[in-house]
């Protein structure tokens, strides 16, 4: 393999590599300096993936069952992309008005670099902003609209600025609501049906309401409708001990040390948007291509897996755009079956507050 066969020339010789094996396997270990990389193709492409993701992906998340397009998409779309304008641009030399600075649309043949650039690009577009929430809070929910500039500016300082702006601007969201809102804070002048009281009463907007007052009792404590769930952050806690002991007792099963607590639990983060169904996909590529075709043709697997990860990822983003638009958006959802509702508990349509009763629901 080419990879290997330059490390073969550095032995015994210190060189600058990765203790692990699979990073060993896909990153070569020299560079060349002078290929171009802030280039003239960097920055349009770059800026394109960037605002393209984060329009599709912000998009994509108002839906029910949301698609998330990772920076992989892009890095794969602007391979063909970064090659025709390698092969389509100018090369002639443009000097900036004013300045002694001069650049080339085209200085060369697409290069790794520049392909590596694009995709850090698209990547901070891949991942929605979290101040929308407040936005699409007041339009969806409190039928009230945001001048476009302050909207603008709250969404900018939350992700610029960091914690300190933001906690302000929420605090200074809530007083506008209360402000401006008429009777938010009586239910008994709310419209006949209305689903919203008071902001201190209703936990989707103050995260210091959400932490500092309600969390000690409610959340965690004896007043909590799921407080035996908390149990969890102990198993959790715990949950590395008995692997750890294991590899201990039987040092000859070097699998166990693959074993890796923390991960797996964190792992079915991404469960609730998709379907078990797709969680035993994932695991099952996984195993085969990590663990048995990595152990029994690591050659094809240090040139292929990389690729066939990204292709099998930008397969998922792309397939559900077209289903979107070709059958969603037209409400055509499928054959209607069983894996098809969202879920199958019939208690969770029951209401859990305190001394409501509903046919056919429990009592709290």
């Amino acid at each position: 393999m080419e990879i290997e066969g330059i490390r073969e020339q550095y032995v015994g010789e210190e060189i600058n590599d990765s203790p692990i094996e699979e990073v060993r396997l896909t990153v070569p270990i020299t560079d060349d300096p002078t290929l171009p990389t802030m280039t003239f193709r960097t920055w349009l492409l770059g800026t394109i993936a960037c605002a393209l993701l984060a329009f599709m992906n912000q998009f994509f998340g108002y839906r029910n069952n949301q698609l998330s397009i990772s920076a992989i998409s892009a890095q794969i779309v602007v391979l063909p992309l970064g090659k025709l304008l390698a092969s389509t641009l100018p090369s002639k030399l443009i000097t900036i008005p004013g300045t002694n600075l001069s650049f080339s649309l085209n200085p060369g043949p697409f290069n790794i670099k520049e392909h590596v650039l694009i995709t850090i690009f698209a990547n901070c577009g891949a991942n929605s902003v979290y101040a929308v929430n407040i936005v699409t809070i007041v339009k969806a929910f409190y039928h009230k609209s945001l001048h476009p500039l302050a909207a603008y500016l709250l969404v900018q300082t939350t992700q610029l600025v960091g914690t300190v702006v933001p906690s302000t601007i929420y605090f200074g969201t809530a007083w506008w609501l209360l402000d401006s809102v008429e009777n938010i804070c009586d239910p008994n002048k709310l419209p006949e049906g209305s689903p919203w009281t008071c902001l201190g009463d209703d936990v989707f907007y103050n995260a210091s309401i959400i932490w500092g007052v309600v969390a000690p009792l409610r959340m965690f404590g004896r007043l909590g409708h799921y407080k035996k769930m908390n149990y969890f952050f102990l198993i959790r806690f715990l949950a590395p001990i008995p692997v750890w002991a294991l590899s201990r007792i039987y040092p000859e099963k070097k699998w166990i040390k693959l074993i890796n607590m923390p991960i797996i639990p964190g792992s079915t983060g991404m469960m609730p948007p998709a379907r078990a169904v797709n969680y035993l996909m994932w695991g099952l590529v996984g195993v085969v291509f990590n663990i048995h075709v990595f152990r029994k043709y690591k050659a094809w697997w240090g040139r292929n897996n990389y690729v066939l990860s990204a292709g099998l990822d930008a397969g998922v983003a792309f397939m559900g755009i077209i289903i979107y638009f070709a059958l969603q958006d037209k409400n055509i959802y499928g054959a209607n079956w069983w894996g098809l509702e969202p879920d199958h508990c019939p208690l969770a349509k029951c209401p859990t507050a305190p001394g409501v009763k509903v046919e056919g629901c429990p009592s709290f």
